[in-house]
């Protein structure tokens, strides 16, 4: 199950922020909480920079059930989805507006119109 967040009216992390609803604040600590761990930074980091990968191209030096497990978690959060299936193999990408709204949720932005430029795409808010 993919974890939707609305599109912030306004940073929560900025100065002179209003604070969140209890449930605005759970579903960004969903997301973030995924990005806790190394590896799924790094799996961030390389999706950020292609349009999409299989699992097999993922170099993170773990085993592929952990390899699968961190992918599993950032797709819960909904961070990335899977992109294509070929036979066995499993493609994926990143959800750039999800990223997006992590980063105007840390005030990165003063409204919520901007741009994240990837290797692929430019994608704007």
């Amino acid at each position: 199950m993919q974890a939707k967040l609305k599109v912030l009216e306004q940073p929560c992390c900025a100065p002179g922020a209003p604070p969140l609803r209890p449930a605005v604040a759970e579903r960004l600590a969903e997301r973030f909480k995924a990005l806790s761990d190394p590896a799924r930074v790094s799996i961030v980091n390389q999706l950020a920079g292609a349009e999409e990968l299989c699992v097999c191209q993922f170099r993170l030096g773990l085993s592929q059930p952990t390899v699968s497990h961190h992918l599993r978690v950032l797709r819960e959060a909904g961070l990335i989805e899977v992109a294509r299936k070929r036979g066995t193999w499993v493609f994926y990408r990143l959800v750039p507006e999800s990223v997006e709204q992590l980063a105007f949720a840390l005030g990165g932005a003063p409204r919520r119109e901007g741009v994240l430029a990837t290797a692929e795409r430019t994608v704007g808010w």
